[in-house]
């Protein structure tokens, strides 16, 4: 591996968080002085910043919007030691200085999903998120429609990842509706704390944080942040994304008629069959509004 260095434990993959290292402290593309440079040069809607005192209750999906800063991008940038802010950065593989490390990092993953489960895995839609915060920065509780690598390039953090599918941290109808973006999210409950794992980052170090798995991070008190990660789903991710969504349409019903709807994540062969169920529904639903269409333009 180009990136990830040790033998990593593959059959954890979105089980359950691990810890190992990676080789990238360093690298040219994550100095802050390249990270001035290529920030304001991205699409807007590529880069997100808001306030970094958040509370772990805090809606992180419209933090940008709801908890802003007062200040302009180059601003937030120039004064991140001292402002309180926080810069997220989703697809930063669009500039020239981040595609090859994309490249090589997309290739170890690949290699990870290989060693669990056979030759041809792929990493499905990944895409790299970029982290800049200033000290002292939270990054409120939240969960995730993907599998995730977290990376430290500078200073420091705690990142607590809860158990994945345990409904004492997230139900099942949570799950569901953000999965299918109801617009519901996940609350942040006091009452889960004592269930987290965890992780003391410093640059070098890098988490797996599993498909779906709740979590939220506490920047360290001294040094500016920088972290990134890559997103990705696999084989097993998207069967669970489909029993999810077929999940989400029959909870409705299934309550009405008194059935119980077992939960996605407990059991692989029932989500497969969820999730061909959901694929061919999908295919007649298709296949329903090209007939429609066809018939219309007659």
């Amino acid at each position: 591996m180009k990136c990830f260095i040790g033998t990593l434990p593959h059959d954890h993959l979105d089980r359950e968080a691990f810890t190992f290292k990676h080789g990238l402290v360093g690298h040219p593309a994550l100095t802050l002085d390249n990270l001035e440079r290529v920030l304001p040069s991205l699409p807007q809607q590529q880069v997100f910043y808001s306030k970094g005192l958040l509370k772990e209750s805090d809606n992180f999906d419209t933090a940008h919007v709801e908890q802003s800063n007062g200040l302009s991008l180059r601003q937030t940038i120039e004064t991140i030691r001292t402002s309180n802010s926080y810069i997220m950065v989703r697809s930063p593989e669009g500039d020239a200085s981040f595609g090859p490390l994309f490249h090589d990092l997309k290739a170890d993953v690949e290699e990870l999903m290989r060693a669990r489960g056979g030759v041809g895995m792929k990493a499905v839609d990944a895409m790299l998120y970029l982290f800049i915060a200033s000290p002292n920065s939270l990054t409120p509780f939240h969960i995730d429609r993907y599998s995730t690598i977290l990376m430290q390039f500078n200073g420091s953090k705690q990142v607590c990842v809860f158990p994945q599918w345990d409904e004492r941290v997230v139900t099942a109808a949570d799950c569901e509706d953000y999965m299918c973006h109801t617009g519901h999210r996940p609350e942040w409950h006091e009452s889960a704390e004592p269930l987290a794992s965890r992780f003391h980052f410093k640059p070098g170090d890098a988490l797996h944080i599993p498909f779906m798995a709740g979590h939220l991070v506490r920047n360290g008190a001294d040094e500016v942040s920088i972290s990134m990660s890559i997103i990705f789903n696999t084989a097993e991710t998207v069967t669970q994304m489909k029993a999810l969504m077929l999940n989400q349409r029959l909870r409705a019903p299934m309550r009405r008629l008194g059935l119980a709807l077992r939960p996605v994540g407990a059991n692989r062969g029932r989500d497969k069959l969820k999730a061909g169920l959901w694929n061919s529904a999908a295919h007649v639903a298709h296949a329903t509004r090209f007939v429609f269409r066809r018939d219309s333009a007659h």
